[in-house]
C-alpha cells in the first residue's frame, strides 16, 4: 500500500521558516512541528530565492497548450 504524501499550506510553510529564523535550529523546529527537517531546509531555500510566496507562479509551455 502506498503511503499518502502530506501537503502543507503556504501559510504553514512560511510560519515554519519564520520559526527557524527566530530559533536558529532546524532540527528542534522540525521535531516540534512533527515534520522532517529536509522539508524545512527546502522551504527555507525556496524562501531565500523568492519562490515561497503567496503568488502562484505558472510556467507556460506552448507544447502543452496545444494539447
Amino acid at each position: 500500500m502506498k503511503k499518502m504524501r502530506k501537503t502543507y499550506s503556504l501559510e504553514f510553510k512560511l510560519q515554519a521558516v519564520s520559526l527557524i529564523e527566530q530559533r536558529g535550529n532546524v532540527s528542534s523546529v522540525a521535531q516540534e512541528l512533527g515534520i522532517c527537517k529536509e522539508s524545512l531546509v527546502t522551504w527555507r531555500k525556496l524562501q531565500k530565492v523568492g519562490k515561497l510566496t503567496k503568488e502562484k507562479q505558472f510556467s507556460f509551455d506552448p507544447i502543452r497548450a496545444e494539447l
